[in-house]
């Protein structure tokens, strides 16, 4: 046989199209196993790439699609939802330095509401994400403080609060510094961690008791 030929080992349709269970190896040297329909991948599969990583789960025409975890080659994973090959819905990524990321997901990136946990220190962003990025109204929360604000561009922004677990509450503001950092770049499939070092500077301007919940929401403090 040419060597370029596919080796399938499985079911056929009438048709002679790969259909039912089967297994495959491609000519890059990955391998699949599992369920086919009218020649493609479609079904629950585990579908094996020769850098070591892997995927188990459901197939739709060849693409990941459904529920299924994928395991990267740095030793990351991630879990849940996937839409036409790309991470979307919601899911958990667990990352190569034990941090781990819950919620959702938008065209691979972290996207809509997530808690990123930071293992090496506990702390954990709870809050909003847009590309990947932590954007929107969010809480940090610390061993023995958290603070409550909004995040743009993955950076506090504008006026926040910390709340202490001692019992009281310091309200300011972010401004932001000139400073730019530069772009990363990440790995084509695996997710970067993001970053706990912010550059803007915090400007406080009062510390009050904890401000009461009211089934309204919050009280502000008063002047």
């Amino acid at each position: 046989a040419p060597t370029f030929a596919q080796e399938y080992d499985g079911d056929r349709n009438s048709e002679g199209e790969r259909h039912g269970r089967g297994r495959a190896r491609l000519p890059n040297g990955d391998t699949y196993e599992g369920e086919y329909e009218h020649g493609f991948r479609s079904g629950q599969g585990i579908y094996r790439f020769k850098n070591g990583a892997y995927y188990t789960g459901e197939y739709l025409q060849n693409k990941k699609h459904g529920r299924g975890i994928f395991f990267y080659p740095d030793g990351s994973k991630y879990e849940g939802d996937w839409v036409n090959d790309q991470r979307h819905g919601y899911g958990v990524y667990t990352y190569a330095n034990g941090d781990t990321y819950t919620g959702e997901w938008s065209n691979h990136n972290r996207h809509g509401q997530g808690t990123y946990v930071y293992k090496d220190t506990g702390s954990k962003y709870v809050g909003g994400w847009a590309n990947g990025i932590q954007e929107g109204q969010a809480e940090l929360i610390h061993l023995n403080h958290r603070f409550k604000g909004r995040f743009l561009k993955g950076n506090p922004v504008g006026h926040g609060k910390y709340i202490f677990d001692i019992g009281c509450e310091q309200h300011g503001e972010y401004i932001q510094s000139e400073q730019n950092k530069g772009e990363e770049e990440g790995e084509e499939e695996e997710e970067d961690e993001p970053s706990l070092l912010a550059e803007p500077k915090w400007k406080a301007s009062e510390i009050t008791k904890l401000t009461l919940w009211t089934p309204h929401g919050e009280n502000p403090p008063s002047p």
